[in-house]
């Protein structure tokens, strides 16, 4: 955590919100510098600066609550076993210690105060600087990997280090001496995926509301010792970073990077903003989806509502109602030629016996060609149009070719006070135009029925993968307690089934119409 110093005036501006204010999340989640969010007791967690931090039932709606002892500045947490260990710093950061700091670990064997394992237990201090040399030994953060623990720490005042501590007591290991891996960045975590360990810190300045500059960057190693360099081949130790997520819409100042890894290829990643906007320009916490591109982490953004073509990854069929096909309030063309009017012979002399009301003619110019008359535009298929005879009942869904029709476009909306998931709430999936809502059946198959009641079986999680596609759950299936995904069965058959990582049959797209 670096204060920007050049911001002494206190902001007395107002900024107003948008009409549809785009959330970090739920509730109050009201926090600087947060720690990984973990889970303890069924709830999740995260600390901050200052003490004391946020918890949330669901991962979406948060609040205060989360108890922890010591003070200090921007923790993090690591489970193992069945401890949650807790690291922070006191002094340092510039503040009245200056950069003089210690870094301190504690456990408990619960995060939750209510609970009768909630005791922490003091460890006592595993970094420190003192004030000249070229470190600042503050926000720390851990990495558990191959039975080893490391932990990193440091700021824009001198370097970014890296000691080794014991996972079965959470001290330094005897003899354990830092190694510098980085500068210019601070609010370090570490991450290790197929090989590579990856560092990320935050660039820019915080501390000073909407005119921060926090941004995060990584930059990757087959060592976790280093040296880490980013994907331009600029070493970390000499300022290098690829940019992982920053400032977008109305949300300023990225900053302390935490890998919340929720299994099955859901990756999301916890940070605060330095300010919201929608939100007086408050620090809030935020959850968003971790993507992978090439080797490389991306921040990606949590599902907007919006008006959709739903795509199977498997099969590139688009989620529709089965209803029969209407066409097109066109004449039915044939292949006439390429331009010019029709040729002579297309009605040829009738046998006896035959209709002799002539066949309609083809336009001029049949399929090829320029038209005959002016070029005008098509209009698009209405919903009167193609809703004319469906069923006044539930409707079965299945997948088949876009045709850009109404019974194949959805609106996805978020449902207020239903809960949620990490990073988003809940979303009822209706066909656009309609009250018709996308809900799962007792049997495990999906239907459209005639009205969103709210129940579980209506409401969808919908969570972007690492690569980039998503995956979609009903909140419950009736009558059953496992999680289910939306999942191409066949190439036009959507079903409820266990989602199955390492297949494109439960993945899709979510493209504008």
């Amino acid at each position: 955590m670096k204060f920007n110093f050049l911001a002494t005036a206190v902001l007395t501006l107002l900024f107003a919100c948008a009409s549809n204010p785009a959330w970090a999340l739920g509730g109050e989640p009201y926090i600087h510098d947060p720690s990984t969010v973990v889970m303890s007791n069924g709830k999740y967690f995260t600390f901050g600066t200052g003490g004391g931090g946020l918890i949330s039932d669901d991962g979406w709606t948060w609040h205060s609550g989360a108890v922890r002892p010591g003070g200090g500045v921007a923790p993090d947490i690591i489970k193992i076993g069945d401890r949650y260990y807790v690291v922070y710093a006191v002094g340092g950061g510039g503040l009245a210690g200056g950069h003089a700091s210690n870094v301190k670990v504690m456990w408990t064997k619960s995060l939750d105060p209510k609970s009768p394992d909630f005791q922490f237990h003091d460890v006592g201090v595993v970094a420190s600087s003192n004030g000249t040399e070229d470190c600042d030994a503050i926000d720390p953060a851990f990495l558990y990997v191959k039975g080893h623990l490391w932990l990193s720490y440091g700021t824009y005042f001198g370097y970014i280090r890296i000691v080794e501590l014991d996972p079965k007591t959470g001290k330094r290991l005897a003899g354990n001496k830092p190694v510098n891996v980085a500068i210019d960045m601070e609010a370090t975590d570490m991450m290790y995926r197929d090989g590579w360990y990856y560092l990320l810190g935050t660039h820019g300045t915080c501390c000073d509301g909407p005119n921060s500059t926090y941004n995060i960057r990584v930059g990757r190693s087959r060592s976790v010792l280093g040296p880490y360099v980013d994907n331009m081949g600029v070493p970390l130790l000499k300022g290098g970073g690829k940019l992982v997520a920053g400032s977008s819409d109305r949300h300023i100042g990225l900053g302390h990077f935490g890998l919340l890894d929720l299994g099955d290829g859901v990756q999301k990643f916890s940070m605060h903003y330095e300010a919201d906007m929608d939100r007086s320009g408050r620090s809030v916490l935020d959850i968003r989806p971790l993507m992978w591109k090439d080797g490389w982490p991306v921040g990606g953004d949590n599902f907007a509502e919006g008006t959709y073509e739903i795509q199977s990854e498997r099969s590139g069929g688009a989620l529709e109602l089965a209803t029969d096909f209407v066409r097109m309030n066109v004449p039915r063309r044939r292949f006439g030629g390429f331009g010019g009017p029709p040729r002579p012979g297309n009605n040829p002399r009738p046998q006896a016996g035959q209709n002799t009301q002539p066949r309609p003619q083809p336009p001029a110019g049949g399929f090829f060609g320029p038209p005959a008359g002016p070029v005008t535009p098509i209009p698009d298929q209405t919903l009167a149009q193609d809703s004319a005879n469906w069923p006044t009942g539930d409707i079965n869904v299945d997948l088949n070719d876009y045709m850009v029709r109404p019974h194949q476009i959805w609106k996805i909306t978020p449902v207020p006070d239903a809960g949620g998931y990490p990073g988003s709430p809940y979303f009822k999936i209706t066909i656009a135009g309609t009250a018709r809502a996308l809900a799962a059946t007792a049997e495990g198959n999906v239907i459209a029925v005639p009205a969103f009641t709210g129940a579980p079986e209506q409401l969808w999680r919908i969570d972007q993968l690492t690569d980039g596609t998503y995956r979609i759950m009903p909140k419950a299936m009736p009558g059953s307690g496992e999680p289910v995904a939306l999942t191409a069965i066949g190439a036009s058959t959507p079903a409820l089934v266990k989602f199955d990582p390492k297949s494109d049959k439960a993945r899709w797209n979510f493209r504008k119409p």
